[in-house]
């Protein structure tokens, strides 16, 4: 468990860690080379059980500080941890680099967060575009078979993972590929700027259309870095405006992914500046000028799903009422009933839409997380919540989010395990 003690006065300078989201695939990625070094990866949950069921590869794994290693000369399919594939979605990124070495692979159906059930039906479908074999009974994947030399042009729904699969397929493969639908979001670019370095030639058009050129043979070696994880930061803005004394900085906040969340926390009130230059912002307590406003989430460039929770959090604290649409995933607001725990006034109005009355001042509880982004948020509540408050159900501690009680503490935060 977790215990937090109000009040909470915050201060100093936050250093935003690697992205989750751009680590796993670039992770994946790197096991169509013989050997491969990552810079900034985050030292989380997600990436250390995905690195376990690698290394179940027999591929040789170094992980010093932020920055790791991977020897695939040896990779083979004979121990693949199947146990830690459940537990974890990114499971299906093993596909394009196992089916191009060994021309099948059969993993259970991948685990992850507890926001409903996630398909991957455009990974299915990309998959048999590129000329694989559906072999999958009940629950379990199963492909094999030899990638066609033929053009390819397949879509992928907006889905992140599936394009992010679908793009590691057309590199390594003779022929065109066209993905339609594909998402732009920042990790998916950190894994496209990665595929051009190796002289892949990748053309993105403002119609949500990418053309890959394929190359039959990865160099042996390659080497890039992780992106730094702007979820992050957008998690500090919203601690800086409700718990700063008076202010916080946010080191590596990349500015340019969160320009309609920006926007969004200056239409309820947040005070921040910007430095482009050095790529931070500074986040002024704003709990005295908040105001209650309506917003959606949307695929990228709008507002993240990944952030609706701090940032509904925030609104309990605007005078008047707000109104969240939670577009992507259903059941997602569901963690909102922790908040009514602490005295919040939510009204949950369908599996995509709430009503957020404030202001609010939150009282302590014992509450529980519901998935890796509420999980975060509970911490932001606690903190606001007058008295002490519990969180149990940490098992997402740290998941996607590296250090984050650590970085808490040193701001000033009164966090701690119990």
């Amino acid at each position: 468990m977790l215990s937090l003690h109000w009040p909470q006065d915050l201060s100093g300078t936050v250093e935003i860690s690697g992205s989750k989201n751009a680590a796993l695939p670039l992770i994946a990625c790197g096991l169509f080379f013989e050997k491969f070094t990552l810079h900034n990866v985050p030292r989380i949950g997600d990436v250390l059980t995905f690195l376990s069921i690698i290394e179940s590869l027999n591929v040789k794994v170094e992980f010093i500080w932020n920055t790791l290693t991977l020897d695939s000369t040896n990779m083979s399919l004979d121990n693949l941890n199947t146990e830690l594939v459940k537990k974890i979605r990114v499971g299906i990124f093993l596909f394009p680099a196992l089916l191009k070495r060994f021309r099948s692979l059969e993993i259970p159906f991948p685990g992850g967060c507890n926001i409903w059930k996630r398909p991957i039906d455009e990974h299915i479908r990309g998959f048999e575009a590129f000329g694989y074999t559906n072999e999958g009974v009940d629950d379990m994947i199963h492909f094999s078979g030899n990638y066609i030399t033929t053009d390819v042009r397949i879509s992928a729904g907006f889905a992140v993972t599936a394009t992010e699969n679908i793009l590691m397929i057309a590199a390594f493969r003779s022929g065109k590929t066209v993905i339609e639908l594909w998402a732009m979001e920042p990790h998916v670019m950190n894994l496209i700027e990665f595929l051009r370095t190796l002289g892949i030639a990748i053309t993105v058009s403002h119609d949500h259309m990418i053309t890959i050129e394929g190359i039959k043979f990865a160099p042996k070696e390659a080497e890039t870095s992780v992106i730094h994880d702007y979820i992050e930061s957008g998690t500090f803005i919203i601690l800086g405006a409700l718990t700063a004394t008076p202010s916080l900085e946010i080191r590596h906040a990349r500015i340019k992914d969160l320009r309609f969340f920006l926007a969004k926390c200056r239409e309820a009130g947040v005070r921040y500046d910007l430095n482009e230059e050095t790529d931070t912002i500074t986040v002024y307590n704003s709990k005295s000028s908040l105001k209650a406003i309506n917003f959606q989430t949307n695929i990228y460039p709008g507002f993240p799903t990944d952030l609706q929770s701090p940032f509904s959090l925030l609104l309990t604290q605007a005078e008047w009422v707000s109104r969240v649409h939670e577009v992507l995933f259903e059941w997602r607001l569901n963690w909102l009933v922790e908040i009514e725990k602490m005295k919040g006034h939510i009204a949950i109005m369908n599996p995509h839409e709430a009503l957020i009355f404030g202001k609010t001042h939150l009282k302590w509880a014992m509450v529980s997380s519901w998935d890796l982004r509420a999980w975060v948020t509970m911490i932001l509540a606690g903190m606001i919540a007058r008295g002490e408050t519990t969180i149990t159900n940490v098992e997402y501690i740290e998941r996607g989010y590296e250090d984050i009680i650590g970085k808490i503490q040193k701001l000033g935060g009164k966090i701690k395990h119990v």
